[in-house]
């Protein structure tokens, strides 16, 4: 391969997050509704019946599938299924930072508006209910933080051989930050809780 055909490639290159085609991507929308005069932000409970996370506070949301246009197609596309709302009703839907877990998964994040016209009807199959907590309450009340360190554990057949001070090599060791915000008997944590504290952040 010669260096003008090199430096092409190089050139035309779109730079993303390394490995990210093998990243599961999913996307969310952080849904804002007006209740009297008073802004709230929209939450899920997940059914009882999901295979992952049952029972869990999260945002309307889930995987990016190869057909939706977008992130935030996908992301609006998966929030009328889950929340029984036509896509008319969601607006002014805007990209948030996106999140990079260490569990391979890419979580593009926006905020929207979500009109109250009309009721809403969850899929009882995802959604065991939705509530909503004023913004003013996130903006007053700052979320709590715990870390959960994580630990570098090799496989077996890890070839310590091959790099400088084999089995006594000095690994980098990192953690994760939880978030937590209570609400009366409503806990939102781990990745919801993030999203909502970047959010508040963004526009106080």
């Amino acid at each position: 391969m010669d260096l003008d055909r090199i430096t092409d490639k190089v050139k035309d290159h779109t730079p993303a997050v390394l490995g990210h085609k093998h990243f599961m991507k999913s996307a969310v929308i952080l849904p804002l509704i007006q209740k009297a005069d008073e802004l709230h932000v929209l939450f899920e409970v997940r059914s009882e019946t999901m295979r992952r996370q049952p029972g869990e506070i999260c945002f309307p949301g889930g995987r990016v599938d190869p057909w939706d246009k977008d992130p935030q197609a996908a992301a609006i596309r998966e929030t009328t299924e889950e929340l029984g709302i036509s896509e008319a009703r969601i607006s002014d839907v805007y990209p948030l930072d996106y999140l990079v877990t260490p569990f391979g998964m890419i979580v593009y994040t926006h905020a929207g508006l979500i009109s109250t016209d009309e009721q809403f009807e969850p899929n009882p199959s995802e959604v065991e209910e939705i509530f909503t907590v004023p913004l003013s309450f996130f903006l007053d009340n700052d979320p709590k933080i715990y870390h959960v360190n994580l630990q570098v554990k090799p496989e077996k057949t890890f070839p310590f051989e091959l790099v400088p001070g084999g089995e006594n090599y000095n690994w980098r060791t990192s953690h994760i930050d939880e978030y937590f915000y209570i609400y009366g008997e409503k806990v939102i944590w781990g990745l919801t809780a993030r999203i909502l504290a970047h959010f508040v952040e963004m526009i106080r």
